[in-house]
């Protein structure tokens, strides 16, 4: 009796594994986390390096149709369908994006003359004695619709006869000299004559300001050819007026009577030639009445500074 009480029985349950080794499955889980992470850093690295034509291209790979992507082919954007992978193949199209990179680009490279042409002018005015007096008279300027070159009037040298078209030898010269390198680019020009605000009166009614700035945009021309620039370089001769002033604040101001040469970009000749030829693609209503274009912007104004007015008639 006394021998059992001092027996002690320890009873072993065996263990379910949950409080000892937990097994190699975490390790894969975090394996495949790692490599997930660093497939993410790689593609953030590689879009931060990219540059944004090929990020958009990037971008359109994934809003590729299956179709186009399984067959090959050009971008799902230029399709004419609404649905995309939709209507006709869009393998055969040929138009959007790629004309309008194709445009873009013209548009560049006509930009770049445009502004070696802009330097090539600073360079002649300033070094060239015919042009180095009258450097003050001369403007030249980057517009919307082209190289603008313009000859203003001066209070003391004016540019042609009181109230006549008739251009004074100095300004012939300057338009001759001009003449030779105007025919360095393709871009065609347009001419415009101006006058200031004094109304033209010689007895004849039929004859003002509108008649006279026309005849001077319209003789600049032809000193321009006699200078060696080809005749049908010219787009278009206007006169204006006193419609449009460099200094607004003194319509009477010398340099409001002036002479505009514009070396047309690309893309203002080719909308003024669709205009006005017989071809022009303008849309039709239903009633079969033309849809007007929006207009061309005005050019830039040059900021000028104040002169005083002259009460010298045009």
């Amino acid at each position: 009796m006394s021998a059992d009480k001092g027996r002690i029985v320890v009873k072993r349950v065996a263990g379910d594994g949950s409080g000892g080794h937990h097994g190699g499955g975490w390790k894969i889980a975090y394996a495949d986390f790692m490599t997930a992470m660093m497939a993410f850093f790689l593609v953030m690295w590689l879009l931060s390096n990219a540059s944004p034509k090929q990020r958009e291209g990037i971008a359109e790979h994934f809003r590729m149709p299956l179709k186009v992507a399984i067959n090959g082919g050009e971008k799902s954007s230029t399709s004419t369908s609404v649905i995309p992978g939709g209507g006709m193949d869009p393998v055969t199209q040929v138009d959007g994006e790629v004309r309008l990179a194709q445009a873009d680009m013209e548009d560049t490279a006509d930009a770049d003359r445009l502004a070696s042409m802009k330097k090539r002018l600073d360079d002649l005015i300033e070094n060239s004695p015919v042009f180095k007096q009258f450097r003050s008279q001369i403007l030249i300027d980057i517009t919307t619709e082209g190289l603008r070159l313009q000859i203003v009037d001066n209070e003391n040298r004016p540019m042609f006869d009181l109230a006549s078209a008739r251009l004074l030898p100095h300004v012939r010269g300057i338009l001759r000299e001009i003449g030779p390198v105007l025919m360095e680019l393709p871009n065609k020009i347009t001419l415009s004559g101006h006058t200031d605000a004094v109304v033209y009166t010689n007895g004849d009614r039929s004859y003002g300001n509108w008649e006279l700035s026309a005849d001077r945009a319209n003789a600049s021309r032809r000193e321009l050819v006699m200078g060696g620039m080809a005749e049908d370089k010219v787009l278009r001769v206007v006169g204006l007026a006193d419609s449009m002033h460099l200094d607004k604040a003194e319509p009477r101001n010398p340099i409001n009577r002036r002479i505009s040469i514009i070396v047309l970009n690309h893309r203002t000749q080719q909308q003024i030639e669709r205009e006005n030829s017989g071809d022009a693609a303008v849309g039709t209503t239903r009633a079969g009445r033309l849809s007007p274009r929006p207009a061309l912007p005005p050019p830039d104004n040059i900021k000028v500074t104040a002169y005083k007015p002259s009460l010298q008639k045009n």
